[in-house]
């Protein structure tokens, strides 16, 4: 009796090479990713720098500005003494000429007087004379010799008397002469020193404003090299946004093909059992027919159902593993992660958020610990490794835990809290390691986080568990299948 075959070879599509694909595709974008964000870092530090160069030119522009405001008020006041010293001069010069016109008036004057005097003495002489003539002649020498002895000491007299004055009024105009010399020296010596001042003045004052200038071209500069860098910054972000994206559908649309294949092969796995379980029943209608006639099994048949079966089962196993595998890339669980900690003093790094939002520190000690110049370096993989320093005043509490928070995480400092203004996060990866550092450089503390594949671990055991597991659960269902199948037989 010759049966129809009913055995179906299906050969299953290899996945392999479409996840291995799929996974270079992802460490690539994820490494392009890692490049993309120390690139916005490197260029938010650039930014930094530059916003700190400009506020120092605007500072430096405001003392600048002071400085000359001072110097023009420095100036002003100046011009204000060299008006008042001019009408100083101006004042002296009229007093010297009025000196000058006063002593012409004294000499006029005694002139006047030593006319007036001449007259006097002619007038005496005449009427000396006159007498003279009325007394007699014997007495006439003798009257006249006392006239001349008196003329002449009347004579010496105002002649001394003139040059007392004379010589009185020639000390005070050459003392009055020679203050007024010393005055005007001395207001022109102050004149040209207030001068050469202004002079210097306006030549620093000069070279303030190119100063100035020369700082407000080089603040447009920067101000315009910093929007160039902000839309520099812009573009990137927009660039890295559309690659994100466009990763996102590629991710979506390999996770759909998977999906969709996964279905196939089920469907074919499906088919393929209720092939087996026909070519089974077939057999055992067969055997039975065999031992009712009494005839030899046929070989080819039962090697046929054996290599079937044999077949049906490395497919199962195959199939099985292979959605073990999916199943595992697709779930985050599949995923062990692995701590290792270390503290050689009193501090220790209690806990590291995986999401990177925070990292909290605790003293097991009975005393308080400063932490002044201690510093916790954080490493992500082949990213460069980044420090935290804390507060020049801030000190841990005895038996206290405080936790250091990144600026994305919207906590307000507290006692306990700390916020890394400089640093959204903390950073997440495969491989996370942060370690505390004293200020003198010895590394106190440290943990790493590392997250490891299952399989990796123990690969043979899980996949042993994972398949005998499969197998057991589509035993059940064969049995269930096998027992319908044959009902309908029967």
């Amino acid at each position: 009796m010759h049966l129809p075959k009913a055995a179906i070879l299906v050969s299953p599509r290899p996945l392999a090479p479409v996840r291995e694909n799929a996974g270079l595709r992802n460490s690539k974008k994820e490494s392009d990713l890692n490049v993309a964000q120390a690139r916005v870092r490197d260029l938010d530090a650039q930014l930094n720098a530059k916003e700190a160069d400009l506020a120092t030119a605007l500072n430096e522009n405001r003392t600048l500005e002071n400085e000359l405001r001072e110097l023009k008020d420095q100036v002003l006041s100046l011009n204000l003494s060299l008006e008042d010293t001019k009408k100083h001069l101006h004042s002296e010069m009229l007093r010297r000429v009025d000196l000058e016109n006063h002593m012409k008036t004294l000499q006029e004057e005694m002139t006047f007087q030593k006319r007036l005097h001449e007259d006097e003495l002619k007038e005496t002489k005449r009427v000396h004379e006159s007498r003279i003539a009325e007394v007699e002649s014997g007495r006439q020498r003798e009257f006249e010799s006392k006239l001349s002895d008196a003329l002449q000491g009347l004579r010496k007299q105002h002649e001394e008397q003139i040059q007392g004055y004379k010589e009185e009024m020639e000390r005070t105009f050459g003392a009055k002469v020679e203050n007024a010399q010393l005055t005007a020296a001395r207001n022109c010596e102050f004149a040209n020193v207030a001068r050469e001042e202004l002079m210097e003045t306006q030549k620093r004052v000069d070279t303030l404003i190119s100063q100035v200038n020369q700082y407000q071209s080089q603040n447009v500069a920067l101000e315009s090299k910093i929007k160039e860098l902000q839309n520099l910054l812009d573009y990137d972000r927009d660039l890295h946004r559309r690659r994100m994206a466009e990763k996102e559908e590629e991710m979506a649309q390999a996770q759909k093909q998977a999906q969709a294949q996964l279905e196939e092969y089920e469907q074919l796995l499906d088919v393929k059992l209720a092939l087996d379980l026909e070519i089974n029943a077939y057999r055992k209608m067969l055997e039975g027919e065999e031992q009712r006639l009494k005839l030899s099994p046929s070989p080819s048949s039962h090697s046929t159902a054996t290599q079937a079966a044999s077949q049906g089962r490395r497919y199962l196993h195959g199939k099985k593993r292979k959605i073990k595998e999916t199943r595992k890339r697709e779930c985050s669980a599949a995923l062990k992660t692995i701590q290792h900690v270390s503290a050689t003093g009193n501090i220790s790094i209690e806990e590291i958020d995986a999401d990177g939002k925070f990292v909290r520190l605790k003293n097991h000690s009975n005393e308080d610990q400063s932490l002044h110049g201690w510093v916790l370096r954080r490493r992500i993989g082949s990213v460069a490794d980044v420090n935290y320093k804390f507060p020049s005043r801030f000190t841990l509490q005895a038996g206290q835990e405080v936790t250091i928070w990144g600026a994305a995480a919207g906590v307000s400092p507290g006692p306990s809290d700390l916020v890394w203004r400089s640093q959204k996060s903390w950073g997440t990866g495969d491989n996370i390691g942060v370690t505390l550092i004293t200020d003198d450089g010895e590394e106190l503390a440290e943990r790493k986080i590392m997250l490891v594949p299952r399989e990796e671990e123990s690969e043979q055991d899980d996949d042993y568990e994972e398949i005998t597991g499969s197998e057991a659960e589509f035993g059940s269902q064969t049995k269930r299948r096998r027992k319908k199948k044959c009902c309908l037989v029967s």
